[in-house]
């Protein structure tokens, strides 16, 4: 490998960890929302997965029936992750494919690649 060729791998790496820095900070930032049962159940997570509100309609709420309710939580949660998972991957996958721009890293001996 030429000496040039080098250094062109090293500064598309850098920029590649610098666009991946830059979208996992969005990804922090950002939030979505999942529901369930029409919408008597709201969840908004963050792009990375945490769990931010929960809104709960008083029509899904009945004292003899808190199970129902309980499915309606997990449901709209697990809507949420969904389109949270989904906005990762719309963030990070043009990044994950510009890493196949950089060749065979492996004759550099680094570990990982």
């Amino acid at each position: 490998m030429q000496p040039g060729q080098m250094q062109q791998i090293l500064q598309q790496a850098q920029q590649m960890q610098q666009q991946l820095v830059a979208a996992q900070q969005e990804l922090a930032d950002a939030e979505v929302t999942g529901t369930a049962g029409g919408g008597l159940v709201t969840a908004t997570v963050t792009g990375s997965g945490e769990l931010k509100g929960l809104e709960i309609d008083p029509k899904a709420v009945d004292p003899e029936d808190t199970e129902t309710l309980a499915d309606l939580v997990v449901a709209a949660v697990r809507d949420a992750n969904r389109a949270a998972q989904e906005l990762a991957a719309e963030k990070m996958g043009p990044l994950s494919s510009g890493m196949s721009g950089l060749g065979d890293l492996g004759s550099l001996g680094l570990p990982g690649f």
